[in-house]
């Protein structure tokens, strides 16, 4: 994959997704009717999109040309108004709360919910936050912690603010790890940070099986223009699956695309009642006591 000059640094297949993230953003917020605000993300792309345009690679180009799948821009927004919300009623509750967003990517989120008190914190591998770094700055309050989910020495600098509340979003990121290692992060973050709170998207086990994964790795790899690493590996039946991992894991409740309300899902929105796919892919909340 060739690496646009503006990002200075290779990047792997699943990073390279935080690219297409932030074009749907950008894409929704253009769009009539807007689900997702997020100038910002326009902004950035725009400053993205000379270098992506030069480049050879496809994924690159196409993202370049705002030539992204409408369905994909109205899933991706959706879910990111839902995950903002969800850090909004956080910091109601929690008017000092801190928020680590796992997987960040390119989001500026922060700059969406920020409430002026939030401690928030954006991690994401290496290149990804070098990258980060380049398009927006740290302040005492919006912080980069450069490192993979599954180095627990991460946990440190969380660890010496004494958290009274926390909050962790894991937003389109656990279903490229594998079970062992999201069941060693859950089981982590409850052992570190008892009483904190775990939001993550999840996807359903059954469509990790064949023929079904192999549409999903069509979709990923041949026509988004993903890598090869760009695959999904871990999912799960039922968001009370969790529970079983450890007691004090409480389930608090979820969330399916499909059963918002909202007219750009078009005809997808019959499938609600079809509980295969209704629940293919979803977020789910929990307490980690």
């Amino acid at each position: 994959m060739e690496i646009p000059k503006l990002l200075n640094t290779e990047i792997s297949d699943v990073a390279a997704t935080s690219l297409l993230t932030l074009y749907c953003h950008a894409l929704e917020s253009q769009s009539k009717d807007t689900i997702l605000d997020d100038p910002l993300a326009v902004e950035i792309t725009d400053k993205l999109n000379p270098e992506l345009s030069q480049s050879d690679n496809k994924f690159y180009q196409s993202l370049a040309k705002g030539k992204v799948e409408k369905k994909l821009v109205v899933h991706i927004a959706m879910r990111a108004k839902r995950y903002d919300d969800y850090v909004r009623n956080f910091l109601e509750r929690s008017h000092h709360g801190i928020v680590v967003n796992i997987g960040c990517g390119l989001d500026p989120r922060f700059h969406r919910i920020d409430n002026g008190k939030v401690i928030f914190y954006d991690l994401d591998f290496p290149e990804v936050i070098a990258v980060k770094k380049k398009l927006l700055p740290e302040t005492d309050r919006y912080r980069f912690i450069p490192s993979s989910v599954l180095n627990y020495e991460w946990m440190e600098a969380i660890t010496q603010l004494n958290p009274d509340s926390l909050l962790f979003l894991a937003e389109g990121v656990l279903m490229y790890l594998q079970e062992e290692e999201v069941k060693s992060l859950v089981l982590k973050l409850q052992s570190t940070f008892p009483g904190c709170e775990l939001i993550a998207e999840f996807f359903k086990a059954a469509w990790l099986k064949q023929p079904l994964q192999g549409i999903m790795n069509r979709k990923l790899q041949r026509d988004l223009h993903l890598g090869n690493d760009a695959t999904f590996k871990f999912g799960i039946r039922d968001s009370k699956d969790l529970e079983g991992w450890n007691p004090g894991i409480e389930f608090l409740d979820d969330w399916f695309y499909l059963d918002e309300p909202e007219n750009k899902l078009g005809l997808l929105r019959v499938l609600k009642d079809i509980p295969f796919f209704r629940k293919i892919q979803w977020t789910a909340r929990y307490k980690l006591n």
